[in-house]
């Protein structure tokens, strides 16, 4: 039985690296081009990340997860700091929008998070099937194709969980409109 990558890191094989940033390069990079807004802030987090991978290879347990999982979730972290940090600074755009009109952002920001509370209750109620690819796909940033990597689930039924899903949270908070096909 051939060795997963990250059990090869954590036994010091030189070789699993660069098969690891072969096998996991194209997620990671995905990933942080989606989540963060250039290039280089990009560049910046996928060395982080698998620095962070490297570090943590022998905790990786393929009991509890897939590799790809483990790395994904190694991934996630990292960028959500990221965004966290890059959102943290001010600028110029923030300050105007603050100055202008404090009550019009206000009332949007409160209007928005209400709407996506109750979307994220609804979203609780769903075929666990169906909550994990819009999970994946909502707060992971996932395409289908990347979901079905990491779950082993077909694309095509991927997509269908995802629409399913959707059109679950729609009609139970009322909405009338229909997805697109």
């Amino acid at each position: 039985m051939t060795k997963a990558i990250l059990q090869r890191i954590a036994e010091g094989d030189k070789t699993a690296v660069q098969d690891c940033l072969d096998t996991y390069g194209g997620l990671v990079w995905s990933l942080a081009r989606r989540m963060l807004p250039n290039v280089d802030e990009a560049e910046d987090a996928v060395q982080e990340t698998f620095i962070d991978i490297w570090k943590n290879a022998e905790r990786f347990d393929e009991k509890q997860a897939s590799e790809t999982t483990f790395v994904a979730m190694i991934a996630r972290r990292r960028l959500i700091d990221r965004v966290r940090k890059y959102q943290r600074q001010v600028s110029a755009d923030s300050l105007d929008d603050i100055l202008v009109e404090p009550s019009v952002n206000f009332h949007q920001n409160l209007q928005v998070g209400v709407e996506a509370k109750e979307a994220a209750k609804e979203l609780t109620k769903l075929r666990p099937e169906q909550r994990q690819v819009l999970q994946l796909s909502i707060y992971q940033g996932l395409s289908h194709q990347e979901i079905s990597s990491l779950t082993g689930m077909p694309i095509g039924t991927v997509k269908t969980h995802a629409r399913r899903g959707l059109l679950q949270i729609r009609e139970n908070l009322g909405l009338k409109e229909a997805i697109a096909s």
